[in-house]
This record gives structure tokens, sequence and C-alpha cells, in this order.
């Protein structure tokens, strides 16, 4: 079994979860049930919540993968313990899911929670969120190219600065 890439899924969830609440006004009401039932089932729509299913596995493969570097011989015993723990660990996505939930109940009107889950299921909402994997991956990629390029110009810069006043690096 592989388990899947932690990294890539916490940044989607952090900028799934950062575009959604952006800019939303807090409430001061508690939400309602049926806010909160339009968060959980938002959270479904976007994808947060099968992002936060990878989680376990991962979080579980990483530790097998530091146990065998240490104890090879131990690799399939691990192994079968890692996937036998998923479901028990997977219960607590519940009460995470729920909070995050909360989250945004607390930041939307029942309205807006009703109108962003209406769209999220219709055709549009789908091909934005089927668009998502591959903008984030495309992302990841230009956002390394871009960060080599700007700290290279950065080391110059300020090496040229620091040259001004004497200095040589």
């Amino acid at each position: 079994m592989a388990f899947p890439s932690a990294a890539k899924n916490k940044f989607l969830i952090g900028a799934t979860l950062a575009l959604t609440l952006l800019g939303a006004p807090a409430f001061a009401d508690e939400p309602t049930p049926a806010a909160l039932a339009l968060a959980t089932s938002l959270l479904s729509d976007i994808g947060l919540k099968q992002s936060v299913d990878t989680i376990v596995p991962s979080m579980l493969g990483q530790i097998v993968q530091s146990v065998v570097k240490m104890h090879p011989e131990m690799q399939s015993a691990l192994h079968d313990a890692a996937l036998a723990a998923i479901p028990d660990f997977q219960k607590s996505e519940v009460t995470v899911i729920a909070d995050i939930a909360h989250v945004l109940a607390s930041r939307m009107s029942e309205q807006e929670l009703k109108e962003t889950v209406a769209f999220f299921e219709g055709p549009t909402g789908k091909k934005y969120i089927a668009a998502q994997g591959p903008m984030m991956e495309e992302l990841g990629v230009s956002g390394v190219a871009w960060r080599q390029k700007l700290s290279g110009e950065m080391l110059t810069r300020l090496r040229d600065d620091v040259k001004k006043k004497g200095f040589d690096f």
C-alpha cells in the first residue's frame, strides 16, 4: 500500500480553506444546525474532507518509514499494523471536520452557505474543483521556479548593497 503525500494535501487543505474564508464576516450568533450541515456539505464538495481522509494513512506511513529505517526487520509487521490502525485513527477526523465546519458556519450566513453549496454542486463549481488539482500542481512548479529566481536576485541585491558599505560576502 502506498501512503499519500501529506505535504501536498496540507497545502491543498490550507489553500482551499483560506480561499473559502477570506473576507467572510464573522457572525456573533452560534451557527444553526442547518448552517453546520451546509458547511459540512461544502467541505465535502470542495474536497477538504477527502484531503483530511488522507492524513491518517500518510502519518502512519511516515512513522512506518522512520521505524523501518532503524528496524528493517519490522517492515512487514509495521505495515500490517499501520493498515489495521487506520480505521481507528480516522474516527478522529469527524471532530476535525466538525470544528472546521463550525468555523465556516460562524463566518458565513446560512443563505451564503446555501448559495456556495449550490455553486460547488453545480457544473461550474464542479469544473472549478476539477481544475484545482492541476492548478495547485502548476502553482507548485511555478512557485519553485519563482522562488529560485527571486532568491538569486535578492542575494545579488543584498551583496551589491552591502558591498557599497565596505563588506563582501
